[in-house]
């Protein structure tokens, strides 16, 4: 590819639509409109270059970003919701010699386990299909029955059954917006746009749990209708029908303002289990770059998520409150909203590779910390720093793999880093409840040695693909040269 610097100059013309010269400023060009390809329903590669802006994001990504965190935001409610609706006396039934405890984490963790090994196959119909976006839509209807459905639910096995069909729909929803993104696109621009969509979609699930706190809080809510019958609402039933809404926004998001690229049937997915490989068929290495990205966010995610099942044992050891846990579990997150567009824009620059790289290594300090640290704050700035390393690891991975999946396969290409991330994010709080039996700093060493296994692979096993690409010391020698 060629990076875009600091000169303007024509767009050219050619049957495909608008391809940038190697002189365009970002990705704004100035262009007549008698050559603007005309809309006909369909977005073309061209047309999609056209309508970037100066951050490199396309138009419809930042629809399907918004959309993203909209149903975010609901669906993290029941990270909140579920704890305390499974406690409460609105809920009862059979618990099969379960305590409520293992009921609630069951109920949580259904989720990841039922749409993690399924996201291959959606990904890969998507590919076979050569469309998108009617996956995503049917995705968040589920989502939005499911949600309203809570509020009926009076027994253990129906929130079961509930969270399972959301496990559907989210099996449905991830692989394929992330293709999406992939599809729409290019590859002078694929980390910026990879990085917007994870920032969107991070603000909505940082925001989604302490929205769905006040709301419980605020209960009951009465509702007056027509001035004389009034219904009561609790709380819990008020954050089910919040998440139905904001289902609903998403879906009406999506159908109103992100259309399917084109995507030639010749290209499409041809069988429902091709393209994914653990070895690497072109010969140049031992392990295919995209299984060696998936194992390197399946790492990543079973490190950060090391500290979610410990709040207790954290707590006490570090003599604090539920709150400041609050904050510690929070400060992956928020470290990376900031970061994610424009580490995923420079990757388009600088490269994807060195980014995963220094993000891996980063990981290896910033999760070995959280099992020594002995201060609250120091143990903030750990995770803050771990969530540093997870925006150089997740959005460039994506952006790579999203460079090396052929023409109308990105669902099932990309489906094996989110798959990846799904099990790692659902295996780390049971392996760190095992582990810490044997000490504190266990689960973490555990976790900074998965770490290293996956710099190592990434450094041996992963080509760079963004071939015309400056050096990330350029600025400062710049800097220094006066220049």
């Amino acid at each position: 590819m060629v990076c875009p610097r600091p000169v303007t100059s024509p767009v050219t013309i050619d049957g495909d639509g608008a391809r940038p010269g190697p002189d365009v400023v970002g990705f704004t060009t100035l262009l007549p409109l008698t050559h603007v390809p005309r809309f006909n329903g369909r977005v073309s590669g061209g047309e999609r270059r056209l309508m970037a802006n100066r951050l490199g994001v396309d138009p419809q990504v930042l629809a399907l970003a918004v959309a993203r965190m909209t149903e975010s935001v609901g669906n993290s409610f029941l990270i909140v919701v579920l704890p305390l609706f499974i406690g409460s006396e609105l809920v009862s039934g059979a618990t099969f010699g379960l305590t409520e405890v293992a009921i609630t984490g069951i109920v949580l963790s259904l989720f990841g386990l039922v749409n993690s090994p399924l996201q291959p196959f959606t990904g890969r119909l998507s590919d076979r299909a050569g469309r998108r976006k009617v996956f995503v839509l049917v995705g968040l209807v589920l989502i939005g029955v499911a949600s309203f459905a809570y509020s009926l639910a009076s027994a253990y096995w129906h929130l079961v059954g509930l969270r399972v069909l959301q496990g559907v729909a989210g099996a449905l929803i991830i692989p394929t917006t992330v293709a999406l993104v992939n599809d729409l696109a290019s590859d002078g621009n694929r980390g910026g746009n990879m990085g917007t969509y994870n920032t969107f979609r991070l603000v909505g699930f940082g925001v989604g749990p302490v929205a769905a706190g006040v709301v419980i809080s605020a209960g009951p809510y009465a509702v007056a209708v027509g001035g004389e019958t009034t219904f009561v609402v609790n709380g819990f039933h008020a954050a089910f029908y919040v998440a139905t809404v904001t289902a609903s926004l998403s879906f009406a998001l999506v159908a109103l303002l992100v259309r399917d690229p084109d995507v030639p049937e010749a290209e499409a997915g041809e069988a429902l289990f091709d393209g994914f490989s653990v070895r690497d068929r072109s010969g140049r290495g031992v392990l295919d770059p995209v299984f060696t990205l998936g194992l390197a966010s399946f790492f990543m995610a079973v490190g950060i998520a090391l500290f979610a099942t410990l709040g207790d044992i954290v707590n006490e050891r570090l003599a604090q409150d539920a709150t400041m846990f609050g904050l510690q579990f929070a400060a992956f997150i928020l470290a990376q909203i900031p970061l994610q567009a424009p580490i995923g824009r420079a990757t388009d620059f600088y490269g994807r590779k060195q980014f995963i790289v220094l993000g891996m290594a980063l990981l290896v300090p910033t999760t070995l910390a959280q099992g020594i640290v002995l201060d609250s704050w120091l143990m903030l700035g750990a995770r803050f720093a771990q969530g540093v390393a997870g925006a150089m690891v997740f959005a460039p991975a994506l952006a790579l793999a999203g460079d090396l999946a052929p023409a109308g396969r990105s669902g099932g290409t990309l489906s094996v880093l989110t798959m990846a991330f799904g099990f790692g994010v659902a295996l780390g709080p049971l392996a760190s409840g095992f582990l810490v039996a044997f000490g504190f700093v266990v689960p973490f060493a555990f976790g900074a040695a998965l770490a290293v296994v996956g710099l190592a692979l990434v450094q041996t096993q992963v080509e760079e693909t963004v071939t015309d690409r400056r050096s990330l010391l350029e600025p400062f020698t710049k800097l220094l040269g006066g220049g």
